[in-house]
């Protein structure tokens, strides 16, 4: 926790996480346009002292990173999707006493105005609560201050997350869409 700080500190970047440490929920990570999100994102949740498991591509479970990402929290996703993986998460939300998850909604660092639904569908048929964090770099700043709360629309619900996170700065501002198709 305390090298966490030092090194954000160092490199000038503030936290701000004012959510409840929740046994369970989901944490919504946006922009994803470079895989320096990740570490700050991983630092920015140690920094309080909380941890967060992952999803992450499961190419990048290859020996001898695939060990690490494990024993971090990290769940590979396969190539081929599906509901599948919405369904399988759902379960382990169900069968664990503690289990919190950062997702990347745009499922990609490629700019891409498609976000994944899986995450809102996640939370609603867990009933856990999903936090929306955000990564600025322009501002230099991570936060998690914001909680919201899905409903049967879908497509409204992914209109009202994109504009949330319209205002932040990806690293790679060409990569990150946040217009709804």
């Amino acid at each position: 926790m305390l090298l966490s700080k030092w090194i954000l500190k160092i490199i000038g970047w503030k936290v701000t996480i004012t959510t409840p440490d929740y046994a369970k929920c989901l944490i919504c990570v946006a922009p994803h346009t470079s895989n320096w999100d990740f570490i700050l994102g991983e630092l920015a949740y140690s920094s309080v002292g909380r941890k967060a498991g992952f999803l992450m591509k499961e190419a990048w479970f290859f020996w001898p990173l695939g060990y690490f990402f494990k024993a971090i929290g990290g769940i590979p996703v396969p190539k081929k999707r599906g509901s599948s993986l919405t369904e399988d998460i759902v379960k382990r939300f169900g069968a664990s006493s503690r289990l919190v998850l950062a997702i990347t909604p745009e499922g990609t660092r490629k700019g891409t105005a498609k976000w994944r639904h899986g995450f809102l569908y996640i939370a609603k048929d867990a009933g856990i609560p999903l936090l929306l964090g955000a990564i600025d770099y322009k501002n230099k700043t991570i936060e998690i201050t914001t909680e919201f709360k899905p409903t049967d629309n879908i497509e409204a619900d992914m209109r009202a997350i994109k504009d949330f996170y319209s205002k932040y700065n990806a690293k790679y501002p060409e990569k990150f869409i946040t217009d709804y198709e």
